[in-house]
C-alpha cells in the first residue's frame, strides 16, 4: 500500500534549539513509519550546519531523503519555522513553532498560523498566546472596529521529549569537561545571552551573575561555590567568545574585585557532551533567571539528572517542572524593554521578571542545604521519564497526526476505468418489431 506523501520542510541540520527540535520530529515521523517523508532543509540565522551525523543510521537516513525540491503536491506539508513564516504547500499543512516568550503574539504569527490547517507548539503558554492574542483594525475616519484577526485554525500542544539514550545513557568521554575548574559545588547556567540591557535581555544573564555574586562574595574563599556559565551570543567564534567575556567582567566591575570563582564555558558543544556537563560531579544545581520561554529545553534535559532546578515561575518549562520538586523564583510581569524589542519582542507585550531578593535567598538555601533539596529534586527525573521522553513524544504526535490527517487521500496515479467486455453485436438478437393492429 503506498503510503501519504509527507514534505518535511525544517532547519535539520543546524546547530540551534529550532535545530534539535526539528530532528526530534524527523525521528518520531521516521519511527511511526507511517508516511513517505522528503526533508527539504533550512537554514537557522549563521548557525553551523553540521548536525547531522552521516555515519549515523538517523544520518543515512535524512541524507537519503533529502530533496531540494518536490515536483507534486504532499498530502501532508510540514514546516518547522516562525509562524510568520508560514506557507501552505500540500493538500494538508503543518506548521511548528516555538512562538515567543512575552504575553503577546505578533499579528504576523497569526497570519501566519491562519494559512496552515493545523499549527503544533510546545507548551500550553504558547498555546495561550495563539488562543487570546487578538487584533482588532479600526475605521481611519469613525474609529470603529470593523474586523477582528485572531487564529481561526486549530492549536495542538506536543512538548519537546528528550532522548534517554543521549542525556541518561550518554557515552562517558576520557577527557574531563570541566578540567580547570576548581571548584566542587558549581551552579550551571545553560542559555545564549541576547540583547538588552542588564537585568533586561530574555535569559537575564547578567542580573544571574550580579545575584550569584553578591550572595557568596561574603563567605571564606575556600567555602564559596562558583557559577558556570554555557552562553554566548548565538555564535561559536573566537569574537563571540571574546564579546560574551567582556559582558561579564562589566558585570563583575561592579561588585569589586572579590567575587566567587566564575566560569565561562564558549563554544559548540555535542550533545552527549551537554549530558556529561549535566552528570558532572562538580555541576550541583542548575540557575535560571528566564524572561521568558516557549518550552525550556535545557531545563527539560537538566531535569533527567534529578538535580535541583532553580528557576522562575511562568512560561513554557511550568509545563514540565513539577512545584513539589522545582525551586520556583517569584516575580511579576514587566514590560518588554526598549533594549530587547525586536519585530518580535513587542514592546507592548510583557515578560516575567524574578524578585532578584527572592532569588537570592533561595539560590543560598539551595547551597546551604544541599542533601534536602536534592532528596525533594528527585521527582523531577522520574517525571520527565514518565512523561516527557523522545518516545512518549513520538506516540503523542502520533495521536495528533491520526486526528488531523489520518483520513487524507493517498495520491495515487491516475487510471480509466475498466471497460466492461460489451456482447459483440453479431451476437445480439434481431431486432422484432410490434405487430400493428388492423383499423
Amino acid at each position: 500500500m503506498n503510503k501519504p506523501l509527507l514534505v518535511y520542510q525544517a532547519p535539520v541540520f543546524t546547530r540551534s534549539g529550532y535545530g534539535d527540535h526539528a530532528r526530534d520530529i524527523l525521528r518520531s515521523l521516521f519511527e511511526m513509519d507511517k508516511y513517505d517523508v522528503k526533508v527539504v532543509p533550512t537554514r537557522w540565522g549563521n548557525t553551523p550546519q553540521n548536525q547531522v551525523d552521516p555515519t549515523t543510521e538517523f544520518g543515512q537516513r535524512v541524507l537519503s531523503n533529502t530533496v531540494t525540491q518536490v515536483n507534486k503536491k504532499p498530502d501532508v506539508f510540514m514546516q518547522m519555522s516562525v509562524a510568520n513564516e508560514f506557507e501552505p504547500k500540500g493538500n494538508f499543512n503543518i506548521g511548528i513553532t516555538a512562538g515567543v516568550e512575552t504575553t503577546v503574539i505578533p499579528k504576523e504569527f497569526i497570519d501566519g498560523a491562519n494559512k496552515m490547517d493545523l499549527t503544533i507548539v510546545p507548551s500550553q503558554f504558547t498555546k495561550s498566546l495563539f488562543d487570546k492574542t487578538q487584533y482588532q483594525e479600526q475605521d481611519k475616519q469613525s474609529g470603529q472596529v470593523i474586523r477582528t484577526f485572531k487564529t481561526e485554525k486549530p492549536v495542538e500542544v506536543l512538548f519537546e521529549g528528550v532522548d534517554i539514550d543521549t542525556y541518561i545513557n550518554y557515552p562517558k568521554s576520557e577527557k574531563d569537561i570541566l578540567d580547570g575548574i576548581e571548584t566542587d559545588f558549581n551552579f550551571l547556567f545553560v542559555g545564549h545571552w541576547l540583547k538588552g540591557k542588564l537585568g533586561q535581555d530574555r535569559k537575564d544573564v547578567g542580573m544571574v551573575i550580579k545575584t550569584f555574586a553578591t550572595v557568596f562574595k561574603y563567605l571564606p574563599k575556600d567555602k564559596r561555590p562558583g557559577l558556570i556559565l554555557k552562553t554566548s551570543h548565538a555564535g561559536f567564534s573566537v569574537i563571540d567568545r571574546e564579546t560574551t567575556r567582556e559582558k561579564i567582567e562589566n558585570v563583575i566591575k561592579e561588585l569589586g574585585d572579590d567575587v566567587p570563582p566564575i566560569y565561562l564555558l564558549h563554544g559548540d558543544l555535542k550533545d552527549t557532551e551537554m549530558a556529561e556537563l549535566y552528570n558532572h560531579s562538580k555541576v550541583k544545581a542548575m540557575v535560571s533567571f528566564t524572561k521568558g520561554e516557549g518550552y525550556g529545553r535545557p531545563l527539560a534535559e537538566f531535569a533527567t539528572t534529578g538535580k535541583p532546578i532553580i528557576v522562575s515561575k511562568w512560561s513554557g518549562h511550568v509545563d514540565f517542572l513539577p512545584e513539589e520538586h522545582t525551586v520556583f523564583l517569584d516575580g511579576q510581569l514587566t514590560d518588554v524593554h526598549n533594549s530587547a524589542a525586536d519585530k518580535f519582542l513587542l514592546k507592548e507585550s510583557k515578560w516575567f521578571t524574578v524578585n532578584y531578593s527572592d532569588a537570592a535567598n533561595k539560590i543560598y538555601k539551595v547551597f546551604n542545604e544541599y542533601d534536602s533539596y536534592l532528596k525533594k529534586s528527585a521527582g523531577l527525573r522520574t517525571n520527565i521519564l514518565n512523561k516527557f521522553t523522545m518516545k512518549k513524544m513520538t506516540e503523542e504526535l502520533g495521536k495528533i497526526m491520526d486526528k488531523y490527517v489520518g483520513t487524507i487521500a493517498i495520491q495515487k496515479p491516475f487510471q480509466l476505468p475498466k471497460l466492461k467486455k460489451q456482447t459483440p453485436i453479431s451476437e445480439k438478437p434481431k431486432l422484432k418489431l410490434p405487430k400493428l393492429n388492423k383499423l
